[in-house]
């Protein structure tokens, strides 16, 4: 054994190979030689623990290992990713692509200093989301705004604000869960709220919540069921019913419409997605939504409504623990400023440009497509098929957006091993699995993707990602 030890090269022998060397320009010395002593302590270890006869690589083959090594733990693990899943607005993948004027703000405001919390007209501490504030309420009617990191943040310092210690009054329906363990009640309990359920898993009437209403009550919430349907014998409540019920006992209405449309999305053909303006209109007296879903903005949450309210949960400790930078109040604020011109948003804004992609346009990409690549050695079969794609993220899970596809058989490995091989490519690209074909969907692909989509199949097929 102690023959073998002797054969391997030492630390110095490989950094001196050509693999190594290029190693250390693209990464650092530091880096490099401590892989290259993790990597041969490990070899010592498995060359301690066989039974068999054990062959040690030359000097060049065993650098070229570690360099392929490194290469693969060097990688970052988080790494732009072509969505070609059809799922607008995957969670996984980070939801809506912002907007390069958004992207722009962003990089000009992280680039130095900002006015964050200064007033510069007076030069006196102002309020961060003073930046944010005009255009919301300008594009939602509302008295007053505010913004924190995510709409669980919304929910969560808003009961905390207006109805700690107090009584909370939800329809069952409405008790929601949705993905990484949020639950309603759970947050209404973090909150210090009481969660008073009314009504059924089905049916709840005006009368409900009248019947629940005591000298403990402290807000009626109303909840978008955002990432499910209850359907048939069925019975709800509007906000409007509940408004007229609350303000009989001077009340508050909070309404979490979820995912936050500031446009009428009927026009993509996405129905009964409720618009942040309404629910102004129709009396809430605070309502809370997502920045980087139906807004398309980066990840915030959003409270709107009457200015007495915003004011106690801009008081209230929790809003300093929940603040979001200056670098999502710029792309926030941007991305905002864009739906004053819906031409403009939906040119701009790419979950709105995806949505009102003409499906013809999609066909000739695909048709496109499929002629770049059907032809690599690693296809079998591929052709252009027509699909669905869905808008994800919580929102609308039973309504689809015609699409059009390629669809993609691979030559000698598994679908699930080719498309393992692809998201693990440069680019990395992640379609769907769907009746053991790959499916790449172009609405969710952006057009200058194209390229670098038809590059990842043509490194795939020469082996360079392999």
């Amino acid at each position: 054994m102690r023959n073998v030890f002797r054969n391997l090269p030492s630390v110095n022998q490989l950094l001196d190979s050509a693999p190594l060397k290029k190693m250390v320009e693209s990464v650092n010395h530091r880096v490099v030689v401590d892989g290259v002593r993790t990597f041969l302590d490990e070899l010592r270890d498995q060359v301690s623990t066989t039974t068999e006869d054990v062959v040690i690589p030359t000097a060049h083959e065993l650098a070229e290992k570690i360099a392929k090594w490194l290469a693969t733990e060097e990688r970052p693990y988080l790494r732009p990713v072509i969505n070609a899943t059809g799922i607008i607005l995957h969670t996984g993948l980070g939801r809506a692509p912002l907007a390069k004027p958004a992207i722009d703000a962003m990089n000009e405001i992280a680039d130095g200093y900002a006015s964050v919390e200064v007033d510069l007209a007076t030069g006196n501490r102002g309020q961060r989301t003073k930046s944010v504030e005009r255009l919301l309420c300008e594009l939602t009617g509302a008295e007053a705004a505010a913004v924190v990191n995510n709409n669980a943040g919304a929910t969560l310092l808003t009961l905390s604000a207006i109805a700690s210690g107090k009584e909370v009054i939800v329809s069952r329906g409405q008790l929601i869960e949705i993905g990484g363990s949020y639950r309603l009640p759970k947050v209404m309990e973090c909150s210090g709220a009481i969660l008073r359920e009314v009504g059924t898993t089905n049916k709840t009437h005006e009368s409900d919540y009248e019947d629940a209403i005591n000298e403990e009550t402290g807000a009626l919430l109303k909840v978008h069921p955002s990432n499910f349907e209850v359907v048939g014998f069925t019975k709800s409540v509007s906000l409007k019913e509940m408004v007229r019920i609350a303000s009989a006992h001077r009340l508050p209405v909070i309404d979490d419409i979820g995912s936050g449309a500031l446009v009428d999305f009927s026009k993509y053909g996405l129905t009964d997605e409720p618009i942040a303006a309404e629910s102004i209109r129709d009396g809430a007296d605070v309502i809370l939504f997502s920045g980087d879903k139906l807004v398309g903005g980066p990840q915030c949450g959003i409270i709107c409504g009457k200015k007495i309210w915003i004011e106690k949960i801009l008081k209230n400790p929790l809003m300093r623990a929940l603040r979001v930078d200056k670098i999502t109040l710029a792309a926030l604020a941007t991305t905002l400023g864009l739906y004053r011109n819906l031409e403009q948003a939906e040119q701009k804004i790419p979950l709105l440009r995806m949505l009102s992609m003409p499906v013809e346009n999609l066909k000739l990409r695909a048709e496109k497509l499929a002629g770049q690549i059907g032809h690599l050695d690693c296809i079998d079969s591929c052709e252009v098929v027509e699909e669905a794609s869905m808008l994800g993220g919580g929102s609308l899970p039973t309504q689809t957006i015609p699409t059009w596809c390629v669809a993609i058989t691979a030559n000698g490995s598994s679908i699930d091993q080719f498309a393992a091989k692809l998201r693990n490519s440069t680019p990395s690209v992640i379609g769907r699995v769907q009746k053991e074909r790959l499916l790449l969907d172009l609405r969710t692909i952006s057009p200058a993707q194209d390229l670098h989509l038809v590059t990842a199949f043509e490194h795939l097929d020469s082996g360079e990602n392999r």
